[in-house]
């Protein structure tokens, strides 16, 4: 049967040459991505910070049930700031028997002249790989010990300013210290150790700690972390041993890992289901122009079971081949996206992309699962039906269908209905899951009653048909007529190509453009200060103070977790004395002068989502995982600028892992220069600096430029898979038409007319497709951009339609013309004989 399948392979290059490319390309992109998947799944961070201690008392995440279009989840939730441990833990492990050493460990940002650190108390010198190499320890709450990295110009006994806590402080440099671990993070910052009664004191978070670090006795290691588990879970808090211990590094690399794992799960699954679907496609239309063959050996006695291990063999040769193919070369992908991952500053050069087994497994068996499926059937009927009956059988093109495809077409079509009404009725965010369900189903639609369609279409078309191409519109319209199952599978590609182009690939442009406008629209301060450790209040107060100064706010980023979310919601926490004069958010309801105490605002967008009003009392919980209860006192439109949250300082007071504020906004009288007092009360504060809020903007937009890229191409990928698809799926029904064409020529019609009739049939089908793909575009860019911006027309760039429809018309008609003016240079009289 093999080697039966293989003749039959070698005699039909065309459509296995069709076949193959549309799943080895398949092949190629689930192995790209799912080396990556993989890498982030089996990444394990090695333990630095805590590699001597033997168990680590932290707490690094929350989980958090939400509920989804009524069904609950269960999510475990990072905590954005990091949460913290009681201090009084402390005391608690180390009356543990077996304990030897308990480290309270404390993490303060600092800047000094020369770069970013991050201080510590000198006693967590035990858990990490840290040692001494001049000078002495630091006994003083006026010294510090620096990492060898901060050590240009400067010596044991000389005073260095430093800005911790939101405050500018001098110390004197008692020694220096060198990382002495066997792998040093190259990404880690430099390291400042004070005493360990300071840096209780300038910890952001007073009363609590970051971490507990214990080192047990010889011996007692086991015992130890058995004992620190119990009372960890007893205070709500979780332990870390062995390997888990890298959980609690926070590296880039680790970070890496995450969003690899996010990339995958979201939009892997798109893509599976789209290399699934065309593939599918793919198969079933060549198995469909094999009929003949088929048909053939079962007139001549094969059994139903004969053909179809036939035809599952050749299925299943070309599988194996994209495979083969596919895997390494989709390996090799993996590694350019990862360089590009990684030379875009989405993933550090450190990150290990290993492994890629599983993933080619799991693409492998998908691969042949999917092909066998749809090439069984897609012959079903020419296996099932009588031997004496099945050259009649495929003569002519049959004009009846399933009534269960007619059934499954009409319900897709009754569920994207459904999920319109879904996307309009959900807020926020929840629309995005409809939105994308709704696009799915209408293509889905649109193959089960492709038939359907593509005669109704030629019927109404027929005049316009006639009239522009005479009698070669005539026989287009007749062809297009009798062949309307045959062109299920071209119009399905078309509709496919346009919808995921005309909607997924503007969303991004959308959004990015709606958060450049609010920030442009909404920021009425003309200056910015902004520092990387915070900025303390008594800054804003000589700002504030500066002549010309007409009002000045800070403002911490932050995140808050919504009672029943899956994940946070950006914030902002606001000085609002005179936000009014450095902010616009666009106040729909209530009012911004109610913010303060226990209160907060929030966006349409997130208020729509979680269904909050003006009054309500909200229970939500701070970066830290606090709990807090909250009242609604406004609502505002610019939560893409200015976060979908917004509350005064003093709700996240101790629960951000930096005190102070990320950046304070200065509007001033107009005409009035105040850049050299501000410089003067810059240069007090190290690592501080001023920019004005258009340059701002102008960096927010090439950042969102940059986080656009990987989205992009991400769609890129789909959508050209798509064209691909589309393309490869019209050359092959093109050049399935050879003894079509030739019997037409023999009959008379002339070569030039049956040009005209090909181009009067791509016509009218490429002007379906646009017509059916562009309105669930539509449809779909609108639900979902009204909904998250309000607006009910969306933006699309001036090339962006240009480009869809000029794209698939350029494809459409080069994947036709070409191949029929081929077939056209073969005599009549031979072409009639050869295949289909």
């Amino acid at each position: 049967m093999l080697k039966l399948a293989g003749q039959m392979l070698r005699h039909r290059k065309g459509s296995a040459v069709a076949t193959l490319l549309a799943m080895t390309a398949g092949v190629l992109i689930l192995m790209s991505l799912g080396v990556l998947v993989e890498s982030g799944l089996r990444f394990t961070a090695a333990p630095q910070r805590y590699a001597a201690a033997d168990v680590v008392v932290a707490n690094r995440d929350i989980t958090l049930t939400s509920t989804m279009l009524g069904e609950t989840e269960t999510n475990t939730v990072v905590l954005p700031e990091g949460g913290t441990v009681p201090a009084s833990m402390v005391d608690r492990i180390r009356q543990l028997p077996g304990v030897a050493t308990v480290v309270a460990d404390r993490t303060v940002p600092a800047i000094l002249p020369n770069g970013a650190a991050t201080g510590h108390g000198w006693s967590s010198t035990a858990i990490t790989p840290y040692q001494l190499t001049k000078g002495a320890r630091p006994t003083r709450d006026t010294e510090v010990a620096l990492d060898e990295r901060l050590a240009a110009s400067v010596t044991p006994g000389d005073e260095v300013p430093v800005l911790v806590n939101g405050s500018a402080r001098t110390y004197r440099v008692s020694g220096f210290v060198r990382h002495a671990g066997p792998r040093p993070d190259p990404h880690a910052p430099a390291a400042v150790f004070f005493t360990d009664a300071h840096a209780a004191v300038i910890h952001p978070r007073l009363g609590q700690v970051d971490a507990v670090a214990v080192l047990a006795e010889p011996g007692a290691a086991a015992a130890v972390v058995a004992d620190v588990r119990r009372l960890a879970t007893e205070a709500g808090v979780k332990a870390y041993a062995g390997d888990e211990r890298g959980l609690l590094e926070q590296s880039a690399d680790q970070a890496a890992s995450l969003m690899l794992v996010q990339l995958g799960s979201v939009f892997g699954g798109y893509v599976a289901l789209l290399v699934m679907f065309v593939v599918a496609g793919t198969i079933g239309l060549a198995v469909r122009h094999r009929r003949r063959d088929l048909a053939l050996l079962r007139a001549v006695a094969a059994t139903p079971g004969q053909v179809a291990r036939l035809v599952l063999a050749e299925v299943g040769l070309l599988s194996l081949l994209s495979v083969v193919i596919g895997v390494p070369v989709g390996w090799l992908a993996s590694r350019w996206l990862h360089q590009e991952l990684v030379d875009r500053a989405f993933i550090p050069d450190t990150f290990p992309v290993r492994g890629g087994g599983w993933a080619a497994i799991a693409v492998a068996v998908a691969t042949v699962t999917v092909a066998t499926g749809a090439a069984l059937l897609a012959a079903r009927r020419t296996v099932r039906i009588r031997p004496t009956e099945a050259l009649g059988e495929i003569a002519v093109e049959s004009g009846r269908n399933g009534v269960l495809r007619l059934i499954f077409g009409f319900a897709a079509l009754a569920g994207g209905f459904i999920l319109i009404a879904l996307t309009g009725a959900a807020k926020g965010t929840a629309a995005l899951g409809p939105a994308m369900g709704l696009l799915c189903l209408f293509v889905l639609a649109v193959a089960l009653l492709g038939p359907w369609v593509n005669r109704a279409a030629a019927r109404l078309l027929a005049p316009v048909l006639r009239r522009v191409w005479g009698d070669s519109g005539y026989l287009a319209a007749a062809n297009l007529r009798a062949n309307a199952q045959g062109m299920v599978t071209v119009l399905t590609a078309l509709v496919l190509s346009v919808g995921f182009g005309g909607s997924i690939w503007f969303l991004q442009d959308n959004l990015d453009k709606q958060i450049v406008a609010e920030n442009r629209g909404g920021m009425l301060a003309q200056q910015t200060v902004v520092s990387a450790t915070g900025l303390p209040d008594s800054m804003l107060a000589q700002i504030r103070d500066i002549p010309g100064v007409l009002a000045a706010t800070g403002v911490r980023n932050t995140s808050i977790i919504p009672d029943g979310a899956a994940e946070g919601a950006d914030a902002q926490a606001i000085d609002p004395e005179g936000v009014d004069l450095t902010m616009d958010l666009k106040v729909r309801s209530g009012s911004l002068a109610d913010l303060h105490g226990s209160a907060m605002a929030a966006s349409t967008l997130q208020a729509g989502s979680r269904g909050w009003r003006v009054g309500d009392q909200v229970t939500v919980r701070l970066g830290d995982g606090t709990p807090a209860d909250l009242r609604v006192v406004a609502i505002y439109d610019r939560g893409f600028a200015f976060g979908d949250v917004t509350v005064v300082k003093d709700v996240v007071a101790g629960h951000t892992a930096v005190a102070g504020y990320e950046r304070i906004l200065v509007r001033t009288e107009p005409g009035r220069d105040v850049s050299a007092a501000l410089g003067e009360v810059i240069g007090q504060y190290p690592g501080s600096s001023v920019t004005t809020t258009a340059d701002v903007s102008g960096q927010l937009a090439d950042d969102l430029a940059l986080s656009a890229w990987l989205n992009k191409l991400l769609i890129g990928i789909m959508v050209g898979y798509a064209a691909l698809a589309a393309a490869n799926t019209m050359v092959m029904a093109a050049l399935a038409r050879g003894r079509e064409l030739a019997l037409l020529r023999l009959v008379g019609v002339t070569g030039k007319q049956v040009k005209r009739m090909v181009h009067a049939e791509q016509t009218g089908l490429l002007g379906v497709s646009l017509l059916i793909g562009g309105a669930i575009a539509a449809v779909t860019l609108v639900s979902i951009v009204h909904t998250l911006t309000g607006q009910l027309v969306p933006y699309v760039p001036p090339l962006g339609w240009v480009s869809i429809i000029g794209g698939t018309t350029l494809l459409a008609l080069f994947t036709t013309i070409l191949p029929v003016a081929r077939l056209l240079r073969v005599p009549p009289v031979a072409g009639i004989g050869i295949k289909e």
